[in-house]
């Protein structure tokens, strides 16, 4: 369960497509588009099935297979902690948590436990939500082709409805679950975010009621304020429910109507009121410090009423416009923070929804540290030029040819949208009153707008957003740094709106492509082998490259590719392993071939298709994906990554530069020094190969060393295998092999990985670790390692180990106990560098509790060890892991995985043998056997954060 603070850009999926994917501009002929009025109607998606039962109740049911034989069930209340009066606040939130607490038809955990059955995972496929306007449950990707199941599902949405049981038992055991929630979320940015809500809301309503509450109520309130909350606001006027799966659209109408039929129609009921921010006419400011604030951060807000949709022709219009504007300005910003002489980390300007009524200009700026003013008055130059000069023709046409590329690969892929897409169309329809609308349709719609479209319609368009009232500027601060000031901050804004120096913006780029001059000879296929267990074939190149191919449609028009070889960081003495560790980022800001980053960026417009290089511990790997229709672009990207890389030195001292911003006020970070205090502790101050970031690791490194160990790294193709699935044809692929791939030049070497595995300065290490924080409480981090065999059986052991862990964890630690939010548990075998299992724990709790909670840790372990381990939690993983199995099937990324295993880790994942066949076999005696070699006699350590009083 979560928390949402509020909206920011919710413009959901269809909505979202035309207004941030459809980012459309460009120069559509008349004959090309249909003449549209400004009040024609969008289009309604007719796939999805819409109605409001007697009750006033809303549903809606959209049957897609793109999950096949599983389905999403969502209820959807408008209620959130705005609706909150001052007695009740953090209650929207703590409703929410009672609905996994009992209901009429599932007592106490009884919804948990029986969907769990159905290989349900709490807080991943069972979850929930509140936000200040809205609260959400969900139950996703829970088989759908038993009806007794889909009943069960349906009936859980019927309770959480109207049928909380809300027992005093259960509200008293949810206090202290709610507590630690709120202390593993109360970090330096809720607290700045506290003090900077009064003038984000302007005092209204909304700065007072954050979802999560205030603890005094939270632990206090009686029993009926929360109940009285429950029956005021959960009815069947205010709440909408959503299937979305593999599902007969009219059987799940007719359940619907039966099943939801006994829900009351409220009597009087309480009006459900929206909140205005109130207008302001002077400019507000606020700097806020904590002191555990590592960078600054600027906002300039301009508050704006939100514009009620039309669901019209005009509303697409104007939100496109809109769209296309800001996107090319943040195109711009980008590539300036690609210099070295640019006082911004980051920054973005945008128009967006914030409340129910209201909308949001915003300019964000992420300065580089003491470059708070000089940042700030570079944005405000770059949003005052856009909207006095507007865009340039190459601008705009590379706009173009992106968004429709973008748009069409969107159609192409409506069979592919997922439960989660269609959801959020749903909560922006019923929510927002923003229509579903039919996609094609839509498109001749958007024809039409970009065969009238030009830079002085998107000038107008934004300069409407830039007004003189309801204006705040809030600064994140840095103590003992030189913060932004009120007066600076206005001067700045009001010398950027007056200055007759600016001009408008330069397009330097020209048709740039991406090979350039660069003259490729092609090789030759010299075999083909067929491996039919996994319906796979194996290219050999004249260069020596091996590439394993497997036809996959799962999702359609994709292909992924994937390219590795043995060797990596282990190859180099410690001296040079800040070098060889950053060299493959300072090849990707460099860019490729004859192209910068920015120009490269600027040739793949319209093109989907993309590459990259990483360096890790063992491993040198270059991976791509691409539209089918793109795939050759990707074979030049990941061509030109070995023949062709680019080393840029201007981007080697931005690098730096960026590690040295990095350091400053890092060790204002709790969570930074609770990572490098976990380092120091288990590794050693001077391990030669763990090197924490300071400023002897960025003076380590060196440009020429750099692009010398890339060059080395990646000198020998013959070494890579690579793995290439997707929805293409042999036919397609060979030429594009022989031409991009065989046509690499390597030096034929055979290539391993050294074992370095750093070592622990103990075999048992117990320490606690006194940090001074703002806000007092303790992070457990337990951890158990030994080198152990590798084989699927030990792997299938250990999730069993850490699942089953986490399901007792949750009954002890936080359901019996209040004692912490959730404990993580996270377990593995690994096979390189060198054949081992690990067992991860990590929870915050109250400082003054963790002793108590540390022994149930252990106790937990123990119970298993001695064999103590209950069929049902076996049942409920071992379900689990089958429906997960068969879920990842509906994806190419499967198809990968087989290949991949197949041929690197010498096993099928399609034969039973290797997987379906051992989950089931797994019996309490195997957990038990297991967790006792592991655990028996493994390295370990406890490591306890608590605070410096």
């Amino acid at each position: 369960m979560c928390l949402k603070i509020f909206k920011t850009s919710n413009k959901k999926q269809m909505k979202k497509i035309t207004i941030v994917l459809l980012l459309l501009t460009g120069f559509v002929t008349s004959s090309q588009a249909q003449n549209f009025k400004s009040t024609d109607p969008i289009a309604v998606n007719q796939k999805i099935k819409k109605g409001v039962l007697p009750n006033g109740m809303t549903y809606y049911i959209y049957p897609t297979d793109v999950n096949k034989n599983t389905a999403s069930y969502y209820i959807i209340q408008n209620v959130g902690s705005i609706l909150e009066n001052d007695q009740q606040k953090g209650l929207a939130h703590f409703l929410e948590h009672m609905a996994f607490n009992g209901t009429k038809n599932f007592e106490g955990k009884g919804i948990l436990n029986t969907l769990q059955k159905q290989g349900a995972v709490f807080g991943k496929n069972i979850n929930a939500y509140t936000s200040t306007d809205e609260t959400v449950y969900n139950l996703d990707n829970i088989p759908s082709k038993d009806g007794g199941v889909v009943d069960t599902c349906l009936l859980v949405l019927h309770d959480w409805s109207n049928f909380l049981s809300l027992t005093n038992e259960e509200i008293d055991a949810e206090r202290g679950v709610i507590t630690e929630e709120w202390r593993t979320r109360q970090n330096a940015r809720a607290r700045i975010y506290n003090q900077l809500a009064p003038f984000y809301y302007n005092n209204s309503l909304y700065a007072d009621r954050m979802p999560i509450g205030d603890m005094d109520i939270v632990k206090n309130f009686k029993y009926q304020v929360l109940k009285d909350f429950y029956k005021d606001w959960y009815r069947p006027d205010l709440q909408a429910i959503a299937i979305v799966g593999d599902i007969n659209a009219d059987e799940i109408e007719a359940k619907i109507k039966k099943l939801f039929a006994d829900i009351p129609t409220p009597q009087n009921p309480k009006k459900r009121f929206e909140i205005a921010i109130p207008e302001r006419t002077e400019p507000t400011f606020k700097l806020a410090l904590d002191k555990e604030i590592s960078a600054s951060n600027i906002s300039f807000m301009i508050r704006h009423t939100a514009e009620k949709p039309t669901e019209t022709y005009a509303d697409l219009e104007k939100s496109m416009q809109r769209g296309i504007a800001f996107s090319i300005l943040n195109n711009r910003l980008e590539e300036m923070e690609q210099k070295q002489e640019c006082p911004f980390k980051s920054a973005s300007i945008g128009y967006q929804n914030y409340s129910r009524l209201n909308d949001i200009w915003i300019l964000s700026v992420a300065p580089k540290p003491e470059k708070q003013a000089e940042a700030f008055t570079m944005v405000m130059n770059e949003w005052v030029r856009a909207y006095k000069f507007g865009f340039s023709k190459g601008e705009i046409e590379r706009a173009v040819t992106e968004n429709i590329s973008g748009y069409e690969n969107y159609l192409d892929k409506l069979n592919e949208i997922s439960h989660k897409e269609v959801i959020g169309m749903v909560k922006d329809d019923y929510l927002n009153h923003e229509v579903i609308s039919d996609p094609k349709a839509e498109f001749e719609m958007i024809k039409s707008i970009l065969s009238k479209l030009d830079s002085k319609i998107l000038q107008e368009q934004i300069s409407k957003l830039y007004t003189s009232q309801n204006r705040v500027v809030a600064v994140t601060g840095v103590e003992n740094e030189n913060n932004l000031t009120q007066e600076k901050a206005f001067e700045i804004i009001q010398k950027a709106e007056n200055d007759a120096s600016l001009q408008p913006y330069v397009d330097t780029f020209e048709g740039k492509t991406l090979l350039g001059n660069l003259k490729i000879n092609s090789g030759k296929i010299i075999s083909e082998k067929k491996e039919s267990a996994i319906d796979a074939t194996t290219f050999v190149l004249s260069n020596g490259v091996k590439v394993h191919y497997k036809f996959a449609d799962k999702n359609k028009k994709e292909v992924e590719l994937k390219a590795e070889s043995f060797g990596g960081t282990s190859l180099y003495e410690p001296q040079d392993l800040p070098s060889i560790g950053r060299t493959a980022t300072l090849a990707m800001m460099s860019g490729i071939g004859e192209l910068s980053n920015v120009d490269l960026d600027k040739v793949l417009k319209g093109k989907i298709a993309n590459s990259s290089v990483n360096i890790s511990s063992i491993k040198e790997t270059v991976s791509g994906s691409a539209n089918v229709k793109d795939i050759e672009t990707m074979m030049q990207l990941v061509h030109l990554r070995f023949a062709q890389p680019r080393f840029d030195n201007q981007m080697y001292v931005l690098l730096k530069q960026r590690l040295e911003n990095s350091l400053k006020n890092r060790a204002n970070d709790i969570n930074v020094k609770m990572e490098d205090s976990l380092s120091a502790v288990v590794y050693g101050k001077n391990n030669p190969r763990i090197q924490p970031l300071n400023q002897k690791y960025i003076d380590g490194l060196s440009f020429d060393k750099m692009k010398a160990f890339y060059l080395d790294r990646f000198a020998d193709v013959s070494n890579f295998e690579f793995y290439i699935v997707g929805d293409v044809s042999p036919e397609v692929l060979k030429p594009l092999l022989e031409k991009y791939i065989a046509s690499i030049s390597g030096i034929k070497r055979k290539e391993k990985f050294k074992t370095q595995v750093p070592k622990w300065t103990s075999n048992k290490i117990d320490r606690d670790v006194f940090i001074k924080m703002e806000t007092p409480k303790s992070s457990v981090r337990i951890a158990f390692y030994k080198e152990y065999t590798f084989n699927q059986k030990n792997r299938i052991l250990t999730s069993y180990l850490a699942d089953i862990l986490t399901l007792r964890y949750t009954e002890s630690l936080r359901e019996k106990e209040g004692g912490t939010y959730g404990a993580h548990v996270n377990a593995s075998v690994d096979k390189l560098p060198i054949s081992k299992a690990n067992l991860q724990i990590n929870f915050d709790c109250d400082a003054d509790k963790v002793e108590h909670l540390l022994p149930i840790v252990y106790q937990e372990i123990d119970n298993i060890k001695k064999g103590e381990i209950a069929a049902e939690d076996i049942e409920k993983t071992r379900t689990n892991y089958l429906k997960s199995r068969e879920d990842s099937k509906n994806f190419n990324s499967y198809s990968m995985n087989l290949i991949y295993n197949y041929f690197e880790n010498n096993y099928d994942m399609n034969d039973p043998k290797n997987y379906a066949d051992i989950v089931k076999s797994i019996t309490a005696k195997d957990i038990q056997e297991f967790a006792n070699s592991f655990l028996n006699k493994a390295d370990s350590y406890e490591i306890v954060f608590k605070p410096l009083k």
